[in-house]
């Protein structure tokens, strides 16, 4: 890992918002996620390295981006950390129903786009966001997030691991999660202009996640929400080494803001285990100009849904956010031609109809395990 990304930014005029410990807990965790992960993807690659690109936004706050280019296995990717805020505006009143004296947000969010066909492409973004009033009391506060996953080529066995990868850490929490989050993400992420095309495979993805007392409508102004800042305050202490510090108990039945952080800590951090065996499987793998062709058709539709129908690209121009970070999720090179189908029952139309239907990957019984299943059958 290259040292000079091991850097920490810090925003003295994060002064100017309310006292949060749960602001210092989510800062701390994106900014050692997104280190831990370059420096896998740096190893995966094993040629390129990150470049660091620190910025600031005159509005408040800023962000790192870092971009990794032309690399053994990496044509283009990047990982970003955002920490945001500042004045609710007469336009995200309006445009993103945002209704507020101020606001904050912090996130990671990562798209990696390999060289090699057969490599998927893959996305990930882990989000938290506070509202508050004039009396600058925190009256709303959601957190959001996931990973999907992009192929150009279909592999089964691929798809069973990513998504067995995010099951797994899903169920540590709540065995309900994953069926709901995988749902949510097959249903976010789709060109609804292509005939409800799905951008990939999928993966999960949760939004507007609020802990108690903001589930419930005027939670955020009840009293228990001092006390949760409280908690959350102690839970940081305890992180810190601070003395006499306290994790407090979670509240809403175990749903509090600790909770939701820790949720978002076992995802991100199954990132690496869910997407670099995978690369590491295919990254070798041969590949012709055709099929390059079909990646680059596909990247297309990729760049569709990011410039049409991602929330997070809208709210990023909304809040006059920096547009190098926010298209950073482009392709280097994409194609468009028209109407173009690829040859029904080939490779490239296998990828077409699992992204056109989506498909419980857990739960299916593939082609081998069928064959294996009736040649069992036939024996008795």
């Amino acid at each position: 890992m290259n040292s000079k990304l091991e850097t920490t930014t810090t925003y003295q005029d994060l002064s100017s918002l309310p006292p949060s410990g749960v602001r210092g807990l989510w800062i701390s965790f994106i900014h050692d996620l997104q280190n831990r992960i370059c420096s896998a993807l740096e190893q995966s690659d094993g040629k390129a390295t990150f470049v660091e690109d620190a910025w600031e936004r005159p509005e408040g706050g800023g962000g790192k981006t870092r971009v990794i280019a032309n690399g053994n296995v990496f044509e283009k990717g990047g990982v970003n950390t955002s920490i945001v805020f500042g004045d609710v505006t007469d336009a995200m009143r309006t445009q993103l129903k945002i209704d507020g004296a101020k606001w904050f947000a912090c996130g990671l969010s990562l798209v990696i786009h390999p060289i090699n066909p057969f490599v998927p492409t893959v996305h990930c973004n882990y989000r938290m966001f506070e509202l508050y009033n004039e009396q600058d009391e925190v009256i709303d506060r959601w957190f959001g997030g996931g990973t999907d996953l992009t192929p150009y080529y279909l592999f089964v066995e691929d798809a069973k691991h990513f998504h067995q990868t995010y099951k797994d850490a899903c169920d540590a929490f709540d065995p309900s999660f994953y069926p709901k989050f995988k749902e949510e993400c097959d249903n976010y992420f789709v060109n609804w202009h292509r005939n409800k095309e799905r951008r990939g495979i999928g993966g999960i993805f949760y939004d507007h996640q609020r802990p108690a007392p903001f589930d419930s409508p005027g939670g955020g102004k009840s009293t228990a929400q001092t006390s949760l800042v409280q908690d959350a305050d102690n839970s940081l202490n305890s992180l810190t080494g601070e003395a006499g510090a306290q994790v407090a108990p979670s509240t809403g039945g175990g749903r509090g803001e600790v909770f939701w952080i820790d949720f978002a800590k076992a995802c991100g951090n199954a990132f690496i285990d869910a997407y670099i065996p995978i690369v590491e499987k295919r990254k070798h793998t041969t590949y012709t100009a055709e099929n390059k062709h079909w990646q680059e058709i596909r990247r297309g539709r990729y760049v569709e849904f990011n410039l049409v129908h991602d929330r997070g690209t809208i709210f990023g121009l909304k809040t006059n956010g920096r547009i190098e970070s926010i298209l950073m999720s482009l392709p280097p090179t994409v194609r468009f031609e028209y109407n173009y189908q690829p040859q029904p029952g080939g490779e490239e139309d296998k990828l077409l109809q699992a992204c056109l239907h989506p498909r419980d990957w857990l739960n299916e019984i593939s082609e081998e395990e069928r064959v294996a299943w009736a040649k069992r059958s036939n024996s008795c």
